[in-house]
């Protein structure tokens, strides 16, 4: 397979395109292509949003590829095009993967419409923010898999999670690609596999789009290293009981032995993510720090919160998400300022990274925070406090907004660039998948002429 080649289609974008734009790129894709494509409806949205799959190809085994798990993240919806409409064309490629691709652009279609004020202007960290939605742990598609545990269980799966896992109990897949995109941060990628190889040729992806490597903090702390930048997969039981939500796609996908690959992509690169060059700062220093202004600002939008939740007239997602994300950042900031064993100097890509946190913290809570309080005002329901928390914290968004932008100087990054370096983790995935398939039907089928030589 000619990986870079692959890499290379991908044509430029000037946006994210809408819910309505992907539902018609997967309608005109059956139109050009009727007897190798077909489109169908695995479920509905809680807003009544149809869930709809593409499926393409005729292999042995069967691969699921879901896009906008989380709705903020849009990339993978384009990823899920480029895939698509590679695969139509290349039938070489087809048949030397091996596979029914069962391709979800848009795994919440709901949430996506809250976030597509930003769709059209993807560079812009300001409108980003002003139109960011993320939903409640409890209502995300990627974390409400059923858990059954015996100290936490989490029955409440979303009707969009439900869809998936209908899927997956049908195709029963070798593979399953959960597609997410950060914000400030560099390529990395989750495997719930120790495969050393697979992990390396990950890791070679960015270079080839001349995006960094992600060498600063981890997502989360505790996270294991297979390779750099390649993490091995969290265990959903963990992240459930943390968040209060359940587990996740790489969990369901383990009940059919499926290879579960995350490609991480940012959507603003700065190579000082990928610089692991030492600081004059301690890394003990660097984290105290990093926490007492995490702490700073989640204790300035606590108060905030205070001061208008009597007048909440609103039952919006915007009031549901900030109310459980300033807890769920407190649970992150506790974490991430726990001892991490013997002090070194920090590294420059740490350093950023820290800050960087700081931001998104910052942005995403007092984004979220000023749509619920517009649509406080748009239902005519401005009292005192609400007018006044408006007034106030719209300077405060000026100002960290302007704090962020000063921090991360240059271009934003081509939309093309993180796009193909999740179709080249998603190829990457499935070739090895099948390659490792065959290996173990060949051991089988060498085993089984032996027993039988033996028994002749």
């Amino acid at each position: 397979m000619k990986l870079a080649e692959c890499m290379r289609q991908v044509p430029d974008f000037a946006a994210f395109p809408s819910v309505d734009d992907l539902h018609a790129d997967l309608d005109a894709l059956v139109a050009a292509h009727p007897d190798l494509v077909r489109v169908r409806r695995i479920g509905t949205s809680r807003l009544g949003e149809p869930l709809r799959v593409l499926t393409v190809g005729d292999g042995p085994a069967d691969a699921v590829v879901i896009g906008g798990p989380h709705p903020n993240e849009p990339v993978g919806g384009l990823t899920v095009a480029v895939l698509a409409s590679l695969l139509c064309r290349d039938a070489a490629l087809r048949a030397e993967l091996g596979y029914r691709w069962h391709l979800l652009p848009c795994a919440d279609p709901d949430g996506a419409r809250l976030n597509e004020g930003w769709f059209g202007t993807p560079g812009d960290r300001r409108a980003y923010a002003e139109h960011f939605y993320r939903p409640d742990p409890v209502e995300q598609v990627e974390w409400t898999f059923p858990l059954a545990g015996t100290d936490y269980w989490f029955d409440r799966t979303l009707p969009e999670t439900a869809a998936l896992m209908r899927l997956m109990d049908e195709v029963e897949p070798s593979l399953v690609c959960s597609l997410h995109n950060g914000e400030h941060q560099g390529v990395f990628f989750y495997l719930n596999r120790d495969d050393p190889e697979l992990a390396r040729q990950l890791a070679e992806l960015a270079a080839i789009e001349g995006l960094p490597l992600h060498h600063g903090e981890p997502e989360l702390p505790g996270s294991r290293l297979i390779a750099p930048a390649v993490y091995s997969t969290h265990d959903g039981a963990r992240v459930g009981a943390m968040f209060g939500a359940g587990a996740g796609s790489a969990d369901y996908a383990a009940r059919f032995g499926a290879l579960h690959i995350v490609p991480e992509v940012p959507m603003w690169a700065d190579q000082r993510v990928a610089d692991r060059s030492e600081t004059g700062t301690g890394r003990q220093q660097l984290v105290a720090s990093g926490a007492a202004a995490r702490w700073e600002a989640l204790d300035t939008l606590d108060a905030a919160f205070a001061a208008v939740a009597d007048d909440l007239t609103v039952r919006s997602p915007f009031e549901r998400s900030l109310r459980a994300t300033l807890g769920t950042f407190r649970t992150l900031v506790e974490q991430r300022e726990a001892p991490s064993g013997e002090d070194r100097l920090a590294t420059v890509a740490e350093e950023f990274d820290h800050r960087q946190a700081l931001h998104l913290l910052r942005l995403r809570l007092l984004g979220t925070f000023l749509r619920m309080l517009d649509a406080e005002i748009a239902a005519g329901s401005p009292t005192p406090a609400v007018r006044s928390q408006r007034r106030v914290l719209g300077d405060t968004f000026d100002r960290w907004v302007g704090e962020a932008v000063a921090d991360t100087p240059g271009p934003p990054i081509e939309v093309r660039r993180p796009v193909a370096v999740q179709l080249g983790a998603v190829l990457l995935a499935a070739a090895r998948a099948t390659t490792q398939a065959r290996e173990s039907d060949r051991t089988a089928t060498g085993r089984s002429m032996a027993r039988s030589a033996e028994i002749a």
